[in-house]
């Protein structure tokens, strides 16, 4: 065994596992790619100053949870704690925003990091899939990217999942609603952390998770009191396409996402199979990110799915993803000339795009046919220097047990038949 474990509050992923992974991304991608979303990666570090302008220099991300560094040549950088301040730093730096069509649509897979501490369905290294909208003040593209987040749970076989729903107002009406607040949380009995947030951005201290802090929380005022007609009339339109397409969602008017850059729409994926990391993703809209870091004014609206997150999901409604196996056709030669010959067959079926496999290491009939059992594989191969020097190999059909004999010519065509 290595010496060597991965670091704390970090996990591998490895087949049979890997798979559902896989799944899970491709399931959220797809619906995605069908509605005009292009794909964008970004590295995996960036300039500290992007995330403390973007994400907020008073969020726990920034400063307790981001990964920081200097390098040698002195740059300040950080290991990215989410997508969508790199994706849009990415779409200013390319100009895809000057292109021609507006919104620019993007989506996005990889890892992010952050330092908390470790428990089931939070780690300092986690996956994730992202989409953003970038350039369009338009309440169709929130209830879209909602639509299409719904789709794909519900491919998956997901149905214990909910869609909370607030409207976090805009730079007309959230100042008024933040003095109230502040004026209402000023008069609890809060520690000093939480006191210095006040100032800061009180919004955050709605979402704090402590018992003792949600009692206060009590009435306290409501966004959506505050909210002007114009936020008012653009959730409302929100609310009204979600309905029409038949999703469901909640109203959680107490709702507030943990980046400073959301504005009015603002939603959030829940399971309750899941304790209390309860959230699988979320997003919302962040009409002003873009000034922050530099860029001209481009509304956008966004989300992020956690992979783990989901594929715990998946386990808690004991949902199991109809994987088909990697290897359609397994080959086992007996004896070192049929060896060769066999790897050369191999080869070929690769090359005409059936997923192929062989036993490798001089391995007996029973191990070859062990492994052969072991890969999943539809069909299996077996050659012995008989058959071949006669110009056939045996074809064994793993679920029926049935084997014929196949003429090597012939071996490709007749596989590629039997497996369409």
């Amino acid at each position: 065994m290595s010496t060597f474990k991965a670091p704390k509050g970090t996990y591998d992923l490895l087949p049979p596992d890997s798979a559902t992974f896989l799944a899970v991304r491709e399931a959220i991608a797809a619906p995605l790619r069908r509605s005009g979303y292009g794909y964008v990666e970004t590295p995996g570090f960036e300039n500290v100053e992007l995330f403390a302008r973007g994400v907020g220099e008073s969020t726990d991300i920034v400063t307790k949870e981001m990964y920081a560094f200097e390098t040698k040549g002195g740059d300040q950088l950080a290991l990215r704690p989410e997508g969508t301040a790199s994706v849009l730093r990415a779409a200013l730096e390319a100009s895809l925003h000057k292109a021609g069509n507006l919104p620019v649509k993007l989506w996005y897979s990889g890892s992010y990091y952050r330092y908390e501490r470790p428990q089931k369905g939070r780690y300092r290294h986690f996956s994730q899939v992202g989409a953003e909208a970038i350039g369009a003040e338009d309440p169709a593209l929130d209830a879209e990217l909602i639509i299409l987040a719904d789709q794909a749970y519900r491919s998956l076989g997901l149905r214990e999942f909910r869609i909370l729903l607030n409207s976090l107002g805009d730079q007309e009406c959230r100042p008024v609603y933040r003095a109230a607040l502040q004026d209402f949380l000023r008069g609890l009995d809060l520690d000093e952390d939480t006191r210095r947030r006040i100032d800061i951005n009180p919004l955050r201290v709605l979402d704090d998770k402590r018992a003792e802090v949600q009692k206060q929380l009590v009435g306290a005022p409501l966004l959506r009191d505050y909210l002007c007609d114009a936020c008012k009339a653009y959730h409302e339109e929100v609310r009204e396409l979600l309905a029409a397409a038949g999703v469901a969602f909640e109203d959680d008017p107490k709702l507030v996402r943990g980046l400073d850059y959301y504005t009015r729409t603002t939603f959030e994926f829940v399971h309750d199979g899941l304790g209390s990391q309860s959230a699988v993703g979320g997003g919302g809209r962040y009409d002003g990110l873009s000034e922050m870091i530099g860029g001209p004014a481009l509304p956008s609206v966004g989300w992020a799915l956690g992979v783990d997150r989901t594929v715990l999901a998946l386990e808690a409604e004991g949902v199991v993803l109809d994987i088909p196996a990697a290897t359609d056709v397994f080959a086992v030669a007996l004896g070192e000339d049929a060896k060769r010959r066999v790897f050369a067959l191999v080869t070929e079926l690769r090359k005409a795009g059936v997923a192929t496999d062989m036993a490798y290491g001089g391995k007996s009939m029973k191990a070859g046919m062990k492994a052969a059992h072991r890969s999943g594989a539809r069909f299996t191969v077996i050659a012995g220097e008989r058959d071949l020097a006669e110009g056939v190999v045996q074809l064994k059909d793993m679920e029926s047990g049935e084997q014929e004999a196949v003429a090597l010519d012939a071996l490709t065509d007749t596989l590629r038949g039997k497996l369409a």
